[in-house]
């Protein structure tokens, strides 16, 4: 198992007044390298809770499948929910290579390092549907990935505007507290992963 490649950070704020939110995560090492999806379960509450762990018990179930079967698991899985969007990625380190696939709007980019332009950040290309109610027919993205590298994810509970000023050379811990504080739409459950391949 890979344990000693990855650094990874979260931070999350439910919906005001909640207690509970609609936003969770999964990241698991796996013999190949590393599989990590968010959730966003539609809505906010108690519902959208239970949605989410739901479907993050789904991808638990098999870290180390393929993407577009964790998906259709997922799906299986929420189809008595109000449903969920999720973006989810393998990294194989033997291959430096990024696998990601996402259905909604759970936003997730790949960030070079530091030193390079920032044109050449990737995003997910996402598709319209709900996992769980009305899944799309699924397509798998691949990226190269490298050492040093960022991916990060986020909610629609952060506003876009967030790629605007992502400080990129901070720990994992220090840019998902960063993009919360200063990106938080505070109309939603909010979430941000980062995750650095050290």
């Amino acid at each position: 198992m890979v344990t000693d490649r990855f650094s990874w950070a979260f931070a999350a704020l439910p919906h005001d007044g909640q207690e509970l939110s609609g936003d969770d995560y999964v990241l698991e090492t796996t013999p190949a390298g590393l599989f990590v999806g968010v959730i966003d379960g539609l809505g906010h509450g108690v519902k959208a809770h239970d949605t989410a762990k739901i479907a993050a018990t789904a991808l638990k179930q098999g870290p180390h499948d393929d993407l577009l079967t964790l998906m259709r698991r997922s799906h299986t899985a929420l189809t008595s929910t109000r449903g969920a969007v999720i973006s989810a990625a393998t990294i194989t380190i033997s291959a430096g290579r990024l696998d990601w696939v996402g259905v909604g709007n759970v936003t997730a980019m790949l960030i070079p390092t530091s030193d390079t332009p920032q044109r050449d950040r990737r995003h997910l290309m996402l598709r319209g549907g709900i996992v769980g109610y009305r899944l799309p027919p699924l397509r798998l993205f691949t990226e190269s990935i490298n050492p040093g590298d960022l991916l990060l994810f986020v909610t629609d509970g952060i506003k876009s505007s967030f790629t605007n000023d992502i400080p990129t050379e901070k720990t994992p811990q220090e840019i998902a507290d960063f993009v919360l504080a200063n990106h938080l739409r505070g109309t939603d459950d909010a979430l941000v992963l980062a995750v650095r391949y050290q």
